[in-house]
């Protein structure tokens, strides 16, 4: 027993664990280590100079003021765009696989076992393999090339439900809606005002992983859109990326790698601000008392 309690809390270390989680590290870190320091080279030198090290001209700002304005603007309609796919698809998918998971968790109804089963078996299908379908179908009501080709395919989140439901499974007590219910508390109230602040953690990281999908997006919007002035980022830098192979087309992989850089700024920055909410999201249930 004292064996056991002492390999417990000291645990012995493990020299081919400590490799590949080095190994994992340098392949998560490298490439944007990588990004960050092309980014401040010119174009000529990103052809000129050690992948991994800066050259002698520091061209971070001007790359950046050159990625704002190049063609009229155009990385900031792609920018604002994005955000408008983010707020309006991932939001709407987040608050509708919030009141499904609620509703699969807290209330039991003819069909529930058959429901889980249609969102456990569209967990496992991608994206990609739905692209095409959901093009016919909005081909033929005359959505295709709008916004609303990227934005209404992103409110289905089959992955965000499944985990807003086993949060809510946990996080929220029985007794505690038959308490609300016996003092008079309708369903609504019960739900923004006692539930609500408990789903915290798991709306968190349901967002999360909605907003990094959404703001990653590519293949849709390729199929769904043609105007440039609707693309999203990922669309926008690769038709900047695909000029250097047209015939009088301008090569800018310097703004290409800048704009990739101001592209995951903002993901970064979310998921620091809101580490400690998603973390205790993604451990819910994974300990039974």
């Amino acid at each position: 027993m004292k064996s056991t309690r002492r390999g417990v809390d000291n645990p012995k270390r493990n020299v081919l664990l400590t490799i590949l989680t080095g190994v994992v590290l340098l392949y998560s870190l490298v490439p944007l280590l990588w990004l960050v320091i092309n980014s401040s080279k010119t174009q000529d030198d990103l052809f000129s100079s050690f992948g991994l090290w800066f050259s002698d001209e520091f061209a971070l700002f001007s790359n950046i003021a050159d990625t704002l304005t190049y063609d009229d603007g155009i990385f900031v309609r792609w920018l604002l765009n994005t955000v408008l796919y983010v707020v309006l698809g991932a939001g709407g998918a987040t608050f509708l696989a919030v009141l499904g998971g609620y509703a699969l968790a807290k209330f039991n109804f003819p069909g529930k076992k058959a429901v889980f089963a249609v969102i456990i078996g569209a967990v496992a299908v991608p994206g990609t393999a739905l692209a095409v379908p959901t093009f016919l179908m909005f081909s033929e009501i005359g959505l295709t090339n709008t916004p609303w080709a990227v934005i209404i395919p992103s409110l289905i989140s089959p992955f965000g439900l499944y985990l807003m439901w086993t949060f809510a499974t946990e996080a929220i007590p029985t007794e505690l809606l038959e308490s609300a219910r016996m003092d008079g508390a309708g369903e609504f109230r019960t739900f923004f005002r006692i539930c609500l602040p408990l789903l915290g953690p798991g709306i968190v990281t349901v967002l999360l992983f909605t907003m990094v999908a959404t703001w990653n997006n590519y293949f849709l919007p390729l199929i769904m859109l043609k105007n440039p002035d609707w693309y999203p980022l990922t669309l926008g830098l690769n038709a900047w990326n695909g000029q250097a192979s047209t015939a009088g087309g301008e090569a800018i992989f310097n703004l290409v790698i800048t704009g990739s850089l101001l592209t995951i700024l903002p993901l970064i920055a979310a998921f620091l601000l809101l580490q400690r909410y998603w973390q205790s999201g993604l451990s819910a249930g994974a300990v039974k008392e």
